[in-house]
């Protein structure tokens, strides 16, 4: 329930009565501002409260923006202002302050105006809404309410609902493919009173109905799954436009968007290796491998961008020249285009899926995934190592505390690398390349054995493990404040997933790469989950999960366990009821939290790649 106020001199004909009750508000009235004041304090704390000039002109879609979007506790523009349950209090306060009697006239004439900034200076999280063509004034006099009339016949609001509804930095193929549809079909959906969430619901289901397809391995079912493909893609776009549309922004509209699009795209996978085994083929080590790059890709993403989220004097030259390319319209383009992100990946895997096989459409998405992956890390580390240790008459470039927790919590240490890390802090100097070389020498001491050695099925390999372990330990010894701290992370992701894919791959039974593919699917789901709970400020999965889990190492040392103890078909066995018993640990937990009050209130507009 909502109420909004209309506080001040009342104006014949004005249609904003009628706005407000479309908006869903119940409209009331006060002639003064102790009569606001008086309301204001009668509206149920837990509701949210809007104020009103009845003067106010302006577009319905600037009065939707300011007084419907859930993700912010405040928010306003000329002539309306709204307060949610988390910032009533700072209303409450801020009318309190309102003097009455003579001489208090240019305070109470514009209410809305007085409470923005008053709201403002208490630093409630006020968002002021930025209108571009969009118009919202307070007209005072007859003239001006003709020429602000004037001004909104002008522009028309619905074209730029529609507008703003697309992501404004997408990829080439998004951009000038999709969007330009599929932003009818989410106003379509508006209309009809779908959700977002069923929407993206609906997308996941096309997507596994074209992995079904895929699993066929007939060339009709190939051409369906990449047609399937392409429009489940179509409804990935339409599901965040229509949130942007409607401001139907939610808690479970941020996991799901979050999570469903990994979902779906190694849900594909694993239909292509399913469809070309029915041909013959085995590629569920190279679709394994795809879903391994593919999340060691956004790890160093989401790694990168972490650590200098809040950096101070964070300028390089490298990033002096990308803002000088992204000034030249073409190279934009082509930057994002060689990245290959999600939009350009479907439409590559749909096309080859329909007109060659599974092995051929895994080996372009990993040359095409690697030479991206290439590009963008060899891009921030040379981003990072020019990173000036000195701004001009600024402070030091450093980067925060808030950063080295968030990578900390992407590292994914567990008991062992925690025990292991207490005996050696202090013995590191923050800041220098000690944590990569040693991340990097934990992930490639154990990957060069796994991947050389004649029989890795060892107990030598447990050796190793733990020597990998000990290496792991030492990187997170100390806080991750280093230039190429960031690396740590995708380090881990790459010796923990890898070394899965190959002992599998060396298991040589029939089962094993699938039960692997369905394990490093349930860690990596973990992974995506940390990254999307810290991005909404609440911090990373609780520490008892990770150490439920094991962390990395703790996996790494019981898979190696396994693979050493076991027979191949035991150890295939096993890894698929490891892989079970993660899903179900991490599903649970992440379901319980994206449901909960803590969960953040916004909406995943997700990442190019």
């Amino acid at each position: 329930m909502s109420t909004a106020i209309l506080t001040g001199p009342p104006v014949a004909g004005s249609p904003l009565e009628a706005d407000l009750r479309a908006l869903g508000f119940d409209v009331r009235t006060a002639n003064d501002a102790t009569a606001a004041a008086e309301l204001i304090n009668a509206v149920p704390a837990q509701e949210r409260v809007a104020v009103v000039d009845p003067r106010f002109v302006g577009h319905l879609h600037a009065l939707r923006l300011a007084l419907t979007d859930p993700r912010f506790p405040a928010a306003a523009v000329p002539g309306a202002l709204t307060a949610q349950p988390a910032a009533r209090a700072a209303l409450t306060r801020a009318v309190g302050r309102i003097p009455v009697g003579a001489g208090t006239a240019h305070l109470t004439d514009v209410l809305t105006d007085t409470l923005t900034e008053s709201l403002d200076r208490d630093e409630t999280g006020l968002h002021r809404v930025e209108l571009g063509s969009l118009v919202a004034t307070v007209a005072l006099t007859p003239a001006q309410r003709e020429d602000a009339r004037e001004a909104v016949a002008a522009v028309d609001d619905e074209a730029v609902r529609l507008r703003t509804a697309v992501k404004s930095r997408d990829g080439f193929f998004t951009t000038y493919c999709i969007s330009p549809y599929s932003r009818y079909l989410a106003r379509w959906c508006a209309r009809r009173e779908l959700t977002p969430n069923q929407v993206t619901t609906a997308s996941l289901l096309t997507a596994l109905i074209a992995a079904g397809c895929a699993a066929t391995g007939t060339r009709g079912g190939f051409i369906a799954a990449g047609f399937l493909l392409l429009f489940s893609f179509v409804l990935d776009c339409t599901d965040g436009q229509l949130a942007r549309y409607s401001l139907q922004y939610s808690t479970m509209g941020a996991w799901l968007d979050a999570t469903f699009d990994r979902a779906k795209e190694y849900a594909y996978y694993a239909g292509l290796a399913l469809g070309a085994a029915r041909g013959g083929d085995d590629v569920w080590a190279l679709a394994l491998g795809a879903m391994v790059l593919m999340t060691c890709r956004h790890v160093v993403d989401f790694s990168f961008n972490e650590a200098n989220h809040d950096a101070t004097a964070n300028t390089s030259p490298t990033a002096a020249l990308s803002g000088k390319l992204d000034s030249v319209g073409w190279t934009v383009w082509v930057r994002r285009m060689i990245v290959l992100p999600i939009g350009e990946r479907w439409a590559m895997i749909a096309v080859l899926t329909a007109l060659t096989t599974p092995r051929i459409v895994f080996y372009a998405l990993l040359i095409g995934c690697a030479l991206a992956a290439c590009y963008t890390t060899a891009g921030r580390v040379l981003r990072s190592l020019t990173l000036p240790q000195l701004s001009l008459g600024g402070p030091p470039a450093r980067r925060t505390d808030r950063a080295a927790q968030a990578l900390a919590d992407l590292a994914d240490s567990g008991p062992l690398a925690e025990l292991i890390a207490r005996s050696a802090r202090g013995r590191g100097r923050t800041g220098s390349f000690l944590a990569p070389v040693m991340a990097f020498l934990s992930a490639a001491v154990l990957l060069v054995w796994v991947i050389f050695e004649n029989d890795p099925a060892s107990w030598l390999t447990v050796g190793v493990a733990v020597c990998s372990a000990l290496l792991a330990g030492a990187a997170v010894a100390r806080p991750l404040k280093g230039a190429l701290d960031w690396l740590v992370p995708p380090f881990f992701r790459a010796g923990e997933y890898v070394t899965i894919l190959v002992l599998a791959a060396r298991a040589d039974v029939p089962g094993a790469l699938p039960a692997a593919y369905g394990l490093v699917a349930a860690v990596a789901y973990h992974h995506y989950d940390t990254v999307y709970r810290i991005r909404g400020g609440t911090g990373a999965p609780p520490r008892w999960l990770v150490r439920a889990t094991g962390g990395h190492e703790g996996r790494i040392l019981v898979i190696t366990v396994l693979a050493a103890a076991l027979s191949p078909s035991g150890f295939t066995i096993a890894l698929t009821a490891l892989a079970v018993a993660l899903a179900l640990l991490v599903l649970i937990e992440s379901i319980r939290f994206w449901v909960s009050s803590q969960a953040p209130a916004v909406h995943d507009e997700g990442e190019p790649a």
